[in-house]
């Protein structure tokens, strides 16, 4: 795997002039960059969204199938608590306090997850090599689909726009069995890290401990309350699940796995064309920029292009800075890539899945 350099000639004014008008906005305002009380109220529904539903079911006598419907509401909970409060959370821009971060981030433990693993995988991987494939492991789907033209093409490929989205429900039910083992073996080993390396060992006991937990807390304590046969307990698990996945990889994938992101390819020296900011611009697609609630629910991931140059700065201020970052951008004859809805970005993404699926030899 060459290094990857992103040039430091073009266009480096760019971000200097970007970086000094979106501080000057904050000093003028006199606004903090990370949450405020707008971002905790909403963390606090985010969470009642998830759990409350939980705690009905295991203490309210209920028909099985409100039971069901209730693990999908906790589904819908589960990806908004990941995308508002661990999010923000884990790119410490939750809080001013370092703890606070570091309480809300380890909300990632009752969603499946690691937060040595997450950091490693989104803030070092993905925000710094967006979209540069065998750098990026978001575009690393295995052989099952194709999300660039520099990836293999295999035969099965050619019907990935109709079975994709069925995989898509699968991306944190993976994270609960076997994606976060893989993944500390794979960062330990390379000596990946967000900040300070960590002990590999006690790394290893945290996520072994964590799952524990986690396992004890969504499988063991519902049978042993709930007067159902286990397996119906998997079921309820893995909806709620599936619910989680589907919402949060169509949201990811419509901010980079789209016609208006690049897939840059480094030359044979893993030299890239523009320095990292101007990188985020061809990389990152906004969508529904004026759609309330998906800015809401989504925990301002509709706005990619601000969040990927400003990863510090927290969602809530995302629709403010936006004006500046797309002014910024025109000005030095940037692009500015956006969908202005949620359905235009959904129906392109699924185009551009059956482009990619094509035989490129034939293409």
């Amino acid at each position: 795997m060459s290094q990857i350099q992103f040039s430091r000639i073009n266009n480096a004014k760019f971000f200097r002039t970007l970086n000094k008008r979106v501080n000057q906005y904050f000093k003028e305002n006199n606004i903090k960059k990370t949450g405020n009380w707008k971002l905790y109220s909403k963390a606090i529904l985010m969470f009642g969204i998830f759990l409350v539903p939980f705690i009905f079911i295991l203490t309210v006598d209920m028909p099985q199938w409100v039971m069901l419907l209730l693990v999908v509401v906790m589904g819908v909970g589960m990806a908004g608590v990941g995308m508002n409060v661990m999010h923000d959370a884990n790119h410490e821009s939750f809080s001013r306090k370092k703890w606070v971060n570091k309480l809300m981030g380890s909300s990632i433990y009752i969603l499946a997850g690691n937060v040595y693993n997450w950091k490693v995988q989104h803030n070092v991987l993905h925000h710094t090599f967006t979209n540069i494939k065998d750098h990026d492991e978001d575009l690393d789907a295995g052989r099952i689909v194709r999300f660039t033209k520099h990836a293999k093409w295999f035969k099965i490929h050619k019907l990935q726009k109709y079975y994709s989205v069925f995989l898509y429900g699968l991306l944190t039910i993976n994270w609960a069995i076997t994606t976060d083992f893989k993944q500390m073996h794979r960062y330990l080993k390379r000596k990946l890290s967000y900040g300070k390396f960590p002990n590999p060992t006690t790394e290893w006991t945290k996520l072994v401990i964590t799952k524990i937990l986690y396992y004890s807390l969504w499988i063991v304590l519902p049978i042993l309350v709930l007067k159902v046969a286990w397996w119906k307990v998997l079921i309820g698990f893995f909806v709620m699940h599936y619910t989680a996945g589907i919402i949060l990889s169509l949201i990811f994938q419509l901010a980079h796995i789209v016609p208006k992101a690049d897939t840059p390819k480094p030359d044979k020296n893993g030299n890239l064309e523009h320095s990292w900011a101007v990188h985020q611009l061809y990389t990152t697609s906004n969508f529904a920029p004026s759609n309330w609630f998906i800015n809401f629910y989504t925990g301002g991931l509709n706005y990619q292009v601000e969040h990927h140059i400003f990863p510090h700065i927290s969602h809530v201020h995302y629709k403010k800075i936006a004006k500046i970052v797309k002014e910024t951008a025109k000005e030095f004859n940037l692009p500015y890539n956006e969908y202005e809805t949620t359905r235009r970005a959904i129906i392109e993404h699924f185009r551009y899945l059956g482009i990619l699926g094509k035989n490129p030899e034939l293409a």
